[in-house]
């Protein structure tokens, strides 16, 4: 799950870039990348509080969170609209923990895909009914594959939620689930190097 980050007067925007035995790289409020020591706290009022595998815990204005590495959130109470933050992998890619219909995926953010793809099991988890679905065929990298048009009840991706979106349901296993345009349109996307700024539009 990706750590939300309450408001705080100081920092709105914090990333998680990289974790040492007793130390955490982080960028806050898009600026410069420090790197802060088990204990400190930063100018940003940020403080260092823990390190877990792949984790780190953070205290903001009094109050613990807990932030994945390579994510971040945008949670100001200044902010009109949802936002999440990304960052990429070390391939470029952008993955990013959320749910479908409350049950927790892994997605990867795909501007080539139409719709939202998910594999089989990823839909049974979700429960996702099939029985009024729409039979398609797509072309996979291994050959045709049966897919299901599916509307799905809900997609959160951080503090984003949006309700009826349309996906395609694959009838083998998908190793993520594809975060595609049905999702996407309705952010206004900003990139800025290795970070993907994801705003819900409506």
């Amino acid at each position: 799950m990706l750590g939300l980050l309450a408001g705080s007067a100081l920092a709105s925007d914090i990333a998680l870039v990289g974790l040492m035995a007793d130390k955490a790289l982080v960028v806050i409020d898009g600026g410069r990348r420090q790197m802060l020591s088990l204990g400190e706290r930063s100018a940003e009022g940020v403080k260092l509080v823990a390190i877990e595998p792949g984790a780190a815990v953070f205290e903001i204005d009094g109050k613990r969170r807990r932030m994945q590495i390579g994510q971040s959130v945008v949670s100001s109470p200044q902010a009109e609209k949802p936002a999440v933050v990304l960052t990429a992998d070390g391939q470029g890619h952008f993955f990013v923990n959320g749910s479908i219909n409350g049950e927790t995926m892994r997605f990867l953010v795909d501007t080539g895909a139409t719709l939202v793809s998910l594999g089989a099991a990823d839909a049974r988890r979700a429960r996702v009914d099939l029985s009024n679905a729409t039979p398609g065929m797509t072309q996979t990298a291994n050959g045709i594959a049966r897919i299901w048009r599916v509307r799905l009840g809900s997609v959160r991706v951080g503090n984003i939620t949006l309700r009826d979106v349309e996906a395609t349901v694959h009838e083998h296993d998908m190793p993520v689930v594809l975060l595609g345009m049905s999702f996407l349109n309705r952010m206004e996307m900003r990139r800025d190097g290795t970070t993907l700024t994801l705003v819900q539009r409506y």
